[in-house]
């Protein structure tokens, strides 16, 4: 494996140096540290067979991969994030989650997505091509920005697995037997999305792909306000009828989606210290908004306060609303 550390670079570009490897490394996107050009970082990237592995150290870290990022000619890759050691916040698909020691979430690289790392975190990524992993996992679109738990199941084997194949890799695993091991390993990985996921693959195949296809044109399109279910059913040749058909399976309609992840955005760049210098209005017209009292309206009745109240105190309302949204997301898994 190939060793990367952020203390080899030059300290004034240090910050922008790292962004453009771990781009270059892993996947497009902005990467910004709490500590500038003064942190510590590394990271040892290597392959399994078809599996790229890359194992990550840092201290608090924010990685934004926007629409901006993303090439759609570019192979489509899923990648496994294990959080092996500290917490992290990561957004994707809709969802939030809250990663802790041995938890994982699947990311895909054709939609945007946001990770907050926290204090001194490790990080293990397994990138997959997509065609390798849905000869394991049918439809990986259903289960991408869902938590893992590491209680679950097979989880938290796998994530020793995973560290294990780290170290192995790191001490010369032989070549011979790199595929004959990425495949059990992937195996394992649906094995364990199964058991912890069992509702969502009893749904029907079609009807779960085509709802995530339609997620992820919406989060790779929430910014333009022209966004809307028929521009959506236009693009995707699909009937309203049909639309309409699919998203039902969610219990949201297109709008109400649309909305939903749009104050959600909101919320998450008002509450993040990088944006402190742009104004409520700005945040919510580059999310696709184009009235300000619609705005102020749909957020306070969302998150029971106005967005200026959000924005002087955004931890404690977080707290209660990652407590919602989870809660919410266990239900839809039970049912």
């Amino acid at each position: 494996m190939e060793t990367f550390r952020s203390s080899s670079l030059p300290a004034r570009t240090r910050a922008a140096s790292w962004n453009a490897l771990y781009s270059a490394r892993i996947n497009a996107a902005d990467l910004t540290t709490a500590e500038g050009d003064t942190f510590d970082a590394e990271i040892r990237a290597g392959d399994l067979g078809p599996i790229g592995v890359v194992r990550m150290t840092c201290g608090r870290s924010f990685i934004d991969r926007t629409p901006r990022h993303i090439v759609h000619a570019a192979d489509r890759t899923y990648t496994f994030i294990l959080q092996a050691r500290g917490s992290g916040v990561f957004a994707h698909y809709g969802h939030q989650s809250t990663l802790r020691d041995g938890d994982f979430v699947l990311c895909d690289s054709a939609a945007p997505h946001s990770y907050r790392v926290d204090d001194r975190s490790e990080v293990v990524m397994l990138r997959v091509p997509a065609m390798v992993l849905k000869e394991h996992l049918p439809s990986p679109e259903c289960f991408c920005g869902r938590r893992l738990d590491v209680s679950k199941g097979l989880t938290s084997t796998m994530a020793a697995l995973t560290l294990s194949l780290c170290e192995q890799l790191e001490a010369g695993l032989s070549f011979d037997f790199h595929t004959r091991v990425a495949r059990h390993l992937l195996e394992m990985i649906a094995t364990s999305y199964a058991i912890a996921f069992e509702s969502l693959i009893s749904r029907s195949s079609i009807i779960g792909g085509r709802h995530a296809n339609v997620k992820l044109y919406i989060e790779q399109n929430l910014r333009d306000p022209e966004l809307s279910p028929s521009t959506i059913a236009n693009r995707l040749k699909l009937s309203s009828r049909y639309l309409r058909m699919i998203f039902a399976a969610g219990n949201e309609t297109v709008s109400a989606y649309i909305l939903r992840r749009r104050l959600e955005e909101c919320a998450r760049q008002m509450s993040d210290t990088r944006w402190r210098g742009h104004s409520i209005s700005e945040i919510a017209f580059g999310w696709g908004f184009n009235s300000a009292p619609h705005f102020t309206r749909s957020f306070r009745e969302r998150f029971k306060v106005s967005p200026r109240d959000y924005r002087s105190n955004p931890h404690r309302l977080q707290v209660d609303q990652f407590a919602n949204a989870r809660g919410a997301e266990l239900a839809a898994v039970a049912r």
